[in-house]
């Protein structure tokens, strides 16, 4: 589990680290920036897929994405004695992401490349990441450091050169092939790439999970939602078939939900009400009603991530439904770590009545996202590495 998330210099985040539990509620007015760190974490989670610098791009670039505030905000600005003026820049322009865990914490800065005539003088460049072991970065907790295109690792007390001339454009975790000496690497990696993010299932006449599909053995639901007829026979058959019961049950009193597998292996939806002489088909669905199921596949899954993160999954879902939501998205918090960005009040409140419930509001005084009522004794330990 995650404990801690650090951002730096990333839109309007000039810089935050906040603390992290079982089940994270990130709520805030609009425009305070819960977009853009739920936009970060992505960023960041792109770092294990190898697609960090296109990320990047597909946002207009890494100038795009820098903080346009001053380096920092003083006392003076933020209660207005002083109007909001920038300065020499004491430190390197530099977009920093990280996280910590109990076990391994990483993080990685990427900047712009030193000024040449090629047409790629845009383009984002690595330079430094760095892996530790335990919740904090000292010298003395660094297994492998990476500083533009070299990469070294701890053995022992000394410092071993792994490779010597790894593109500005990979990441570390591009690289385990040739980093036999840091499993701890290839570990990292592939708890990264077990994040999950939901945040735009279609619902629209032309869903995919509107209309029969081939149906093969689906643990995890996709990002769309385009085999979720699939994924809700998996769980009927290694999944959780009473927890599935029971979450339909607990917003559609009485109703249930079936799959139909028909001639050539195709997977179509059945869903029954009480009054109804025959099933519904996904196709004829309310988009509410089509979207709960959604979300019934995506957090009742038989292979739990490391991280699950919802991205206001209140979208298009009837008031009455939002506390059979949370009983969900409660329970499964229990067997992975959730993130939950929501507008929705009544979402919100029935979250945060579990104990274990980390609720964070975000605001944005002068353009800048901060978390309210955080002080500097509130703050989690963090160091960014060298």
């Amino acid at each position: 589990m995650l404990t801690t998330l650090a951002i730096a210099n990333y839109r309007s985040i000039n810089e935050l680290v906040m603390p992290l539990g079982p089940l994270n509620v990130i709520t805030g007015a609009n425009g305070s920036g819960k977009s853009n760190l739920y936009k970060a974490l992505r960023l960041l989670a792109e770092t294990g897929r190898g697609g960090v610098i296109n990320a990047l791009a597909a946002e207009g670039g890494l100038e795009s994405t820098f903080w346009a505030g001053p380096e920092q905000l003083t006392r003076r600005m933020l209660s207005g004695e002083v109007p909001v003026q920038g300065g020499p820049r004491q430190q390197v322009k530099r977009l920093k992401m990280g996280f910590a865990s109990e076990d391994f914490g990483y993080a990685i800065s990427l900047g712009l490349p030193t000024p040449t005539r090629s047409k790629f003088a845009l383009d984002p460049q690595i330079k430094h990441e760095a892996l530790w072991a335990g919740p904090v970065c000292r010298p003395a907790s660094l297994l492998v450091q990476r500083q533009a295109a070299m990469v070294k690792a701890r053995e022992g007390r000394q410092w071993q050169v792994l490779h010597q001339h790894l593109s500005e454009f990979d990441s570390l975790f591009d690289q385990v092939g040739s980093l036999q000496g840091s499993p701890e690497v290839l570990h990292l990696r592939e708890r990264i790439r077990s994040w999950r993010f939901y945040d735009h299932f279609r619902t629209d006449p032309e869903a995919p999970a509107r209309h029969p599909r081939l149906g093969t053995r689906t643990p995890v639901l996709h990002a769309d939602g385009r085999d979720l007829a699939a994924a809700l026979q998996t769980i009927d058959e290694i999944g959780d078939l009473q927890a599935l019961n029971e979450a339909v049950s607990d917003a559609f009193p009485g109703a249930e939900v079936r799959v139909d597998a028909q001639a050539g292996g195709l997977f179509s939806l059945r869903f029954y009400q009480p009054g109804l002489l025959r099933p519904l088909s996904a196709a004829e669905l309310s988009d509410g009603t089509l979207r709960y199921l959604l979300l019934v596949a995506a957090l009742l899954t038989p292979r739990p991530p490391s991280l699950m993160v919802l991205n206001e999954p209140e979208t298009s879902l009837h008031p009455d439904l939002l506390p059979a939501l949370a009983r969900l998205i409660v329970r499964a918090s229990r067997d992975c770590q959730v993130w939950v960005v929501s507008h929705a009040p009544r979402l919100v409140a029935a979250l945060e009545e579990d104990p274990r419930c980390n609720s964070i509001q975000l605001d944005k005084p002068l353009g800048q996202t901060v978390l309210v009522g955080q002080g500097m004794l509130d703050r989690p330990a963090w160091n960014w590495p060298d």
